[in-house]
């Protein structure tokens, strides 16, 4: 008898607060699931159903189980062109499918034109009216940040992907620390340099518009003049993540500086610098470093062509962008238990 006096008790005092404090969500939350309205997702509503039950909590006979689930759409904005390691990463996205209906995402790929900001702004705007959200590789210009802006004002998050976006209304950066990458990088080729009698590299950017590769130029360079001084920097070349374009740069490189020893690729297209370092049949072993774990890649790390890269698996980064609109959705906060994209340098031993 005193244990049921207890419970009627206690149904009598669980209020509203109560629920939200159980269920880990917000009154409003909780108000919307108990007077059956719209805009909160199943699982959610599950939840508070469930914590509502274990309190005592007399639900109205008219409440639903549970609304129905709304999935995010959310657009992935990709550039063209021939870098493997973007084309791998939009293969993912379209090849898990099925995972991201089980968390309520339906994810689409799709490619604009590179290196060319009044496009990327363009096609920001048009699928930005059909998305809940965009994950896009930012261009660091004027018309990208007024797009991410407007975007923005309309109620639609946008993430940069790996190269993030100044001064700019965007939710969130997702991809590894550049600057870091870059004096990672130079730190690599100098120690495999040792006691060399050539101190000279060159590096190759796939284009500066992209803060990324900029950003990686900064730290490689500064890392090369505090640590290594002895080491020349002979120059920048843009190669726009294209194989022939690289071949070509490398080529004139090594003609132009036939005791070039190493080479830094903070962008795509390392196979056509791994070409003309093959065709150049140097004396002394050309040290390569690049950027993303792909097949050709793997495939020149076995040769020895290339002696290290930098990588990060797309699965952490795609991972992050959807769980970063969960959170929004949800109502938390964007960066709730999202953990930064850490790189991985990987040799040809320890090849994944």
């Amino acid at each position: 008898m005193s244990e049921l006096l207890h419970l009627n008790t206690a149904a009598a005092r669980a209020r509203i607060p109560d629920i939200a404090r159980a269920a880990g969500v917000s009154t409003a939350t909780v108000d919307r699931v108990l007077n059956g309205r719209d805009g909160v997702r199943a699982v959610t509503a599950q939840r508070v159903l469930q914590a509502a039950a274990q309190l005592g909590y007399l639900l109205n006979s008219s409440t639903p189980a549970a609304p129905p689930a709304k999935s995010m759409r959310i657009a992935f904005l990709l550039p063209a062109g021939t870098n493997r390691y973007l084309h791998m990463l939009g293969d993912y996205i379209d090849f898990a499918h099925d995972q991201w209906t089980a968390l309520e995402m339906k994810c689409r790929v799709h490619y604009v034109e590179s290196f060319n900001p009044n496009e990327l702004a363009d096609r920001l705007l048009h699928y930005g009216q059909r998305a809940d959200g965009v994950v896009f590789m930012a261009l660091e210009h004027p018309i990208v940040r007024d797009a991410v802006n407007t975007l923005a004002d309309r109620g639609v998050p946008a993430i940069t992907l790996i190269s993030d976006l100044s001064n700019a209304k965007r939710l969130a950066y997702v991809g590894i620390d550049n600057r870091s990458a870059g004096r990672t990088a130079a730190l690599l080729l100098g120690r495999f340099m040792g006691p060399r009698p050539s101190g000279k590299i060159a590096m190759l950017a796939g284009s500066l518009n992209y803060r990324g590769h900029e950003e990686r130029e900064i730290g490689f360079l500064h890392l090369i003049e505090s640590t290594f001084p002895q080491v020349r920097v002979i120059g920048l070349r843009e190669g726009h993540d294209d194989s022939e374009r690289n071949y070509r740069q490398t080529r004139k490189l090594l003609e132009q500086h036939p005791d070039l020893a190493g080479i830094y690729n903070s962008g795509g297209g390392s196979d056509g610098v791994a070409r003309a370092i093959v065709e150049a049949r140097a004396e002394q072993k050309i040290l390569f470093v690049g950027h993303g774990l792909t097949p050709d890649t793997r495939a020149l790390l076995i040769d020895g062509t290339m002696d290290a890269l930098i990588t990060q698996t797309p699965q952490a980064m795609v991972g992050n962008c959807l769980r970063i609109f969960r959170n929004v959705r949800e109502g938390r906060d964007a960066m709730n238990d999202v953990k930064p994209v850490q790189f991985t340098i990987v040799l040809r031993e320890n090849l994944p």
